[in-house]
């Protein structure tokens, strides 16, 4: 436990140089883009091809300029609301299970977004430069930063591994437009489901278009299918023994036949389902830096949802846009209803 105590105080400390925001270069920056009032009150500005806030565009362009990456880092990459908080949770305990027993597991007091730290929506957000060197390794960093976005350090060097989780663009749209509810002030009015499909079909919602996103992800892993594993959360829910053994290979750690004996896997599983994180008292308060509070990222984590929201019309337009997007590609998705 002493380890991970160490890591928690280093991950809770990475401050970096006294030297102040460059606001300037940014409000001239964002003079220039493209903006559209997003579904909670704020801009969203277009930068290299996505949509983001103000505030995250000014740490994104400090994360860019100064993130170096390490050869053994591992980066969890994902849009909005397609199981990154999962993911956050079955990486962080595959790659550190050595380190104490799953029952002193840190996420019961960490919870998976401090175990797992945002790189763009917290340790940039928080400082331009943060001290990022003292993190013990491997050091696992969490994004939603589209591919041909990302700092050159992380794209050119061939050895950190990184594991992108999409999902089906219904239940996405849902799941985040519910999300962005609780992200809204008190004086703005809530953004009717109608408004807010039309502007997902735009591609107008955080680091999308949805297609944009997820199939600059799909062609670099083809790319560099031994550094980029490509996950679906329909196939997670479905088996997530076998995805979580396929992690584990694909990280560098796999489990032996002593864990395989002892079911170390399901019992990892188990830990991270759903359910229980969202029972962890660590979710059950407080706030992220980009002002989520942690109850907003468990709200059913079900597949096919959307059927009980979207009309046949609307799940028809957007599985063919979506669709037309990804036409030559062999990308697919699943649109199972929950009804």
């Amino acid at each position: 436990m002493e380890a991970i105590e160490d890591s928690k105080s280093k991950l809770s400390n990475t401050q970096g140089s006294e030297e102040s925001w460059d606001d300037e270069e940014v409000q001239e920056l964002v003079q220039t883009l493209s903006k559209e009032r997003n579904s909670y009150g704020n801009h969203l500005y277009f930068y290299q091809g996505f949509w983001c806030t103000s505030r995250v565009l000014r740490a994104m362009i400090s994360f860019q300029k100064h993130f170096q990456a390490l050869d053994n880092d591992v980066f969890l990459t994902s849009l909005p609301k397609c199981g990154t908080t999962w993911m956050k949770a079955l990486i962080f305990t595959i790659v550190n299970r050595n380190h104490f027993e799953l029952k002193n597991n840190p996420l019961l007091s960490l919870g998976p977004h401090q175990a797992v730290p945002y790189l763009e929506l917290d340790l940039y957000l928080k400082n331009h430069s943060p001290d990022l060197e003292n993190i013990p390794q491997p050091r696992i960093f969490s994004t939603h930063t589209p591919y041909a976005s990302l700092p050159p350090s992380i794209k050119e060097c061939s050895t950190p591994k990184i594991v992108y989780i999409c999902r089906n663009p219904m239940d996405m749209f849902i799941s985040y437009w519910h999300f962005t509810d609780k992200l809204r002030s008190e004086n703005v009015d809530p953004l009717p489901l109608d408004e807010a499909f039309e502007m997902f079909c735009q591609g107008i919602h955080g680091f999308g278009p949805f297609p944009d996103h997820v199939l600059g992800y799909w062609k670099a892993k083809q790319e560099n299918p031994n550094n980029i594993m490509f996950l679906k959360y329909e196939d997670l829910k479905k088996d997530i023994v076998f995805h979580v053994k396929k992690l584990a290979n694909f990280l560098g750690f796999p489990f032996s036949k002593e864990e395989e004996r002892q079911g170390d896997a399901e019992e990892i599983a188990m830990l991270c389902n759903f359910e229980n994180l969202k029972g962890m008292e660590v979710n059950k308060s407080g706030k992220q830096p980009f002002g989520a509070p942690n109850t907003a990222f468990f709200r059913k984590g079900e597949v096919g949802d959307w059927s009980n929201y979207l009309t046949p019309s609307m799940a028809e337009r957007l599985e063919k846009l979506v669709q037309e997007k990804l036409n030559k590609s062999d990308l697919t998705f699943k649109y199972l209803s929950s009804k």
